[in-house]
């Protein structure tokens, strides 16, 4: 059993691993944005056959970084996305259109990728937002992320004003909902990041109770210096254990100032301990 990432084989140990689970066996690497956003992300800033050539040298590059671990390629899509404006019943949130979302999922299905779906609450909460990915989570290759940035019940601002949070509670509800799907419609285990670079973006953090049928990667998405995000990730993922660990890399802000660069995959493999086995760029 590989130990890359934290408590890698604690659920293996307890309940037996469930068929069809990507993690620890692959790592996950991630284009993130919106297919009709340039400003959100990789996904959707260059022309699709551009963005997909980056996207299969990107994988080669991590698969030559470590050999041993195959790449599993996603495609990760902001589709509940936050809002400067209230909208019409005031939760600064707004859902791609089924169109975009199926888009998306062709795109995936004809690179061999899987697929995240990422939300961005607002004002709202996950209650009120996860059921309308429902319909999408019953493909065995659509998984789910949320984003406490952007969830800001508790700050009772709108998004933007400060970062937001979620407790053990919020993330419990999460992985619940996603193994409910699981179960009913006998699926393999569903992937769920929860984004995360400061203390406050996850609460109680110990409470957070794992099920075999959803795989948790706490993902450290900062963006900065290197010295910067290494020190997030130890501090916010690495000290504050859940399951798995990923990592956020971002071609426009992490080389900003000069002489900033953004980390090879050679660097977050030989200077992050755990070894991240999700990586996400945008």
């Amino acid at each position: 059993m590989r130990r890359d990432s934290l408590k890698a084989d604690s659920i293996v140990k307890k309940s037996g691993q469930l068929p069809g689970a990507i993690l620890p066996g692959h790592r996950i690497v991630a284009f993130y944005g919106n297919i009709r956003a340039k400003g959100m992300g990789i996904l959707g800033r260059e022309p699709k056959e551009q963005m997909l050539a980056k996207f299969r040298k990107v994988q080669k590059e991590w698969q030559d970084a470590d050999p041993s671990l195959p790449i599993q390629p996603a495609l990760h899509s902001v589709t509940i996305t936050a809002q400067a404006a209230a909208g019409k019943d005031g939760k600064y949130r707004l859902m791609n259109s089924k169109s975009t979302i199926d888009e998306t999922i062709q795109w995936a299905k004809d690179n061999n990728c899987i697929v995240f779906l990422d939300v961005q609450v607002g004002l709202s909460d996950l209650e009120h937002e996860l059921h309308k990915l429902e319909p999408w989570l019953k493909d065995p290759i659509v998984h789910m992320g949320i984003d406490p940035e952007f969830a800001m019940q508790t700050k009772g601002v709108r998004p933007g004003k400060k970062i937001g949070t979620y407790d053990a509670k919020d993330v419990n509800y999460a992985i619940n909902f996603l193994a409910r799907i699981v179960s009913e419609n006998k699926l393999p285990p569903k992937v769920l990041t929860v984004h995360r670079f400061t203390q406050g973006m996850i609460t109680n953090y110990k409470n957070i109770k794992l099920d075999p049928r959803v795989q948790v990667v706490m993902h450290m998405d900062g963006w900065g210096n290197p010295t910067l995000k290494k020190d997030s990730y130890k501090a916010y993922v690495e000290k504050q254990p859940v399951q798995y660990t990923g990592f956020k890399l971002f071609y426009e802000y992490d080389p900003r100032p000069a002489p900033h660069h953004m980390m090879t995959p050679k660097e977050v493999l030989a200077e992050l301990n755990p070894k991240p086995l999700y990586i996400q760029y945008q």
